[in-house]
């Protein structure tokens, strides 16, 4: 059916067809959500308020990924988008950031700090609390799992060494990395990061499953506490 033809604003408009007809690699990303929405309004097409909700994502990332910054209640801002579509976007924005953190983690080598720290940044170097990970690496360095030890307002001196290697048992793991981030920028440890990183190291050492490094995320920088010899 020739494209003047359609009716974009209807359940299955143009961006349905042209998938059929063109693979979901010749859409846009606008059409891409347009056939997850299914339906426009009387006012907007599918696409059209596709866009819309494309526009909330803005610095520092745009588009699909961008959507994991936007908020449920501003998503229904929009005329069209009521709790059930903004809940389907939001599913889809943490997908996508899922899978685009998934390929990275391909060619990541989990030994080099630099290599960590760039895998972390996107992620946590603008969020405006404390999150805590732990990396659990197998015998070639490479990720088995990451856990989200903590998020919020963050003491550091009250995460629990037991509970940092009761996850590393689960894993099997036989080595371990912390990344965390400061919301000031400022990725300068703190006292307390010290002294988690001292103990958890030492029972780390006892267990014979060493922690090789403690990263934190600031604003566009770094610190290891392997490179800086803070962790021996």
């Amino acid at each position: 059916m020739p494209e003047k033809n359609v009716q974009v604003n209807t359940d299955r408009g143009l961006p349905y067809e042209r998938f059929l007809q063109f693979g979901p690699e010749n859409l846009t990303e606008a059409e891409l959500l347009a056939v997850i929405l299914r339906t426009g309004t009387k006012e907007d097409s599918a696409v059209a308020l596709a866009e819309k909700v494309l526009a909330l994502a803005t610095y520092p990332r745009e588009g699909l990924l961008g959507l994991h910054d936007v908020s449920v209640e501003e998503l229904m801002e929009i005329r069209g988008i009521g709790m059930v579509k903004a809940v389907k976007l939001k599913c889809i924005a943490e997908l996508s950031n899922r899978m685009s953190r998934a390929k990275a983690r391909e060619g990541i080598c989990f030994t080099r700090a630099d290599h960590v720290a760039e895998y972390f940044m996107e992620k946590l170097r603008h969020r405006d609390t404390e999150c805590v990970y732990l990396l659990c690496l197998d015998a070639k360095g490479q990720l088995i799992r990451e856990k989200k030890l903590s998020d919020g307002s963050v003491n550091m001196a009250l995460i629990s060494p037991r509970e940092i290697f009761l996850e590393a048992l689960k894993d099997k793991a036989v080595s371990l990395i912390l990344v965390h981030n400061h919301p000031s920028g400022d990725p300068t440890p703190s006292r307390s990061d010290r002294e988690l990183t001292e103990n958890v190291a030492k029972v780390g050492n006892q267990m014979d499953i060493p922690l090789l490094d403690h990263i934190i995320i600031g604003d566009n920088r770094y610190t290891s506490f392997r490179e800086q010899k803070f962790l021996i």
